[in-house]
């Protein structure tokens, strides 16, 4: 991603990437459209698959050491780590 300023672009190549994700950055100009894209990309995980978004939330939160919002109705050590046996 190249930003100068509030303006941001993404190779082709990111956009792929990202597209695998299911996140669409086609277009995406400003630090507001990316935003949208993932506020949109958050969205449809949390209506098609709370579980996994729940599950990045508690990764996210685990990377960053701070606690996981407490909204989450699963603990900590109930979702596997990155890489451990019990990842799906």
């Amino acid at each position: 991603m190249l930003r100068a300023g509030n303006s941001v672009r993404f190779t082709p190549n990111e956009v792929e990437d990202y597209r695998s994700l299911g996140i669409d950055f086609a277009g995406t100009r400003t630090q507001d459209h990316i935003e949208q894209a993932l506020g949109f990309w958050a969205q449809t995980l949390a209506d098609e698959r709370p579980d996994l978004l729940d599950k990045i939330v508690l990764e996210m939160a685990k990377a960053k050491g701070v606690r996981p919002p407490a909204s989450l109705d699963l603990g900590v050590s109930d979702v596997p780590s990155a890489g451990s046996p019990g990842q799906s």
